[in-house]
């Protein structure tokens, strides 16, 4: 082995222990005052398949949301754009099967029925619901599963484990797991003495992913007392940092979309940005959309391995992000790590084709934690070590460009033979 030291990762995973938060029950039903639910309702052929979810706060509450700039965006994302403008919300309902993507005018109609019809149920107004779909582009969304779907789906909402499991995997199209993630933890008060707040999700997402503002589909709920402008500030800058860092194709969808609910069902004191418990909240805000992040590139289609790619030592944030995309989204990088191959060389050749300047003569490079490259030169490695190393679940590649003090994380997967085969297969 050599003698070199491994590379110092200045942007480790956010630890929610970090903030004073750590792992509960609940998922997205963690937050007080929230239910959930999810039930087949006739979006996809397989009657055993959950696809329709609703998650619904018990009385309309403070929301925000992120979307796509994807320019061929869905009905959904056109309609909650506009529902969740005014920073309040009632309920989210989602849907898998169809994409209710490039449906035109039909497509907004239904998209406004569902939240209609969701409304309706709950004795709240239409533009206090939002709605998300994902599936299939281009076919026009189906009213009938709603005829039956929507009642069920409100006569079985629940604030348990079991409602929010269900409103995950109702979500879920490629995805081989659901994913789910709830926090909880004490916040200060600005008057003494502190309070115990929740946050939990769900997230839906395995292809066609490399977001430019949230993910797939994410449903956040917190009982933090948020105001309209915090829980906007804590949703954008934990996106920033999370979903916008998760690239398993390359491709953004026309239906990503992001939800925050805050219900303040946990009481003390309203919470803006300036006040005391602020950073924990959207901390863990932040702490909760990495945790999700990873687990879409870990069920990246086909994948067989997470991948975290670190670029360090850049010359701005910007450059860091694009030579840590150009490497996570190489087809060589991901294939070398199925074939659990520590190609460092292929690497190199991924940050060095995309145009981030940098003297390649300052250039280190760790694979699993062992140095690989130093000063742009072989640094002689263990093979067998390293096959051993590459049966961990976690593949880490850090690159010090040595041009600076910025710094950024990105997560990924390798590239498998079944990738081809979910998305040839994909509307067969």
């Amino acid at each position: 082995m050599n003698s070199f030291e491994p590379l110092a990762v200045p942007c480790g995973p956010d630890a929610p222990e970090a903030c004073g938060f750590v792992p509960c029950e609940g998922g997205v039903c963690a937050a007080a005052g929230v239910r959930a639910a999810g039930v087949s309702a006739g979006f996809r052929k397989n009657p055993n398949r959950l696809d329709l979810a609703l998650v619904a706060a018990d009385e309309a509450c403070v929301a925000a949301a992120t979307f796509t700039t994807n320019r061929f965006c869905a009905a959904p994302v056109t309609v909650s754009r506009a529902h969740v403008a005014d920073g309040r919300a009632r309920a989210i309902v989602l849907n898998s099967g169809n994409a209710n993507a490039a449906t035109g005018e039909p497509g907004l109609a239904a998209a406004h029925e569902a939240c209609a019809r969701v409304a309706a149920e709950l004795g709240c107004a239409e533009d206090d619901v939002l709605v998300a779909s994902t599936g299939v582009i281009g076919v026009p969304l189906p009213l009938a599963p709603y005829d039956a779907g929507v009642p069920a789906c409100v006569a079985a909402l629940a604030p348990t484990s079991a409602g929010a499991h269900d409103a995950a995997c109702a979500v879920m199209t490629t995805d081989t797991v659901p994913k789910e993630v709830s926090l909880a933890g004490e916040v200060p008060q600005a008057g003494g003495g502190t309070v115990t707040v929740h946050v939990g999700g769900f997230v839906k997402g395995s292809g066609m992913i490399q977001p430019n503002m949230a993910t797939m589909l994410a449903v956040l709920a917190t009982d933090a007392p948020l105001t309209a402008d915090a829980a906007r500030e804590a949703l954008r800058s934990a996106v920033g940092v999370s979903f916008n860092k998760v690239t398993v194709d390359s491709d953004t969808s026309t239906n990503d979309s992001a939800f925050l609910l805050a219900t303040g069902a946990a009481g003390g004191e309203k919470i803006d940005c300036s006040h005391p418990a602020y950073p924990a909240v959207a901390a863990a805000v932040r702490a909760a959309c990495v945790d999700l992040a990873r687990k879409i590139a870990a069920d990246g289609e086909g994948s067989t391995k997470l991948v975290t790619v670190t670029v360090a030592g850049a010359a701005s944030a910007a450059d860091a992000d694009v030579v840590a995309r150009a490497i996570a989204n190489s087809p060589l990088v991901k294939t070398a790590i199925f074939g659990h191959d520590a190609n460092w060389g292929r690497v190199a050749a991924a940050a060095g084709k995309c145009g981030v300047p940098f003297d390649q003569t300052s250039v280190d490079i760790d694979f699993l934690g062992v140095p690989v490259c130093r000063a742009g030169l072989t640094v002689p490695m263990d093979e067998d070590d390293m096959l051993r190393r590459f049966e961990e679940p976690e593949v880490t590649i850090t690159v010090n460009l040595g041009m600076g003090e910025a710094s950024t994380r990105v997560w990924t997967c390798d590239l498998t033979h079944d990738y081809v085969t979910i998305n040839g297969d994909y509307r067969t």
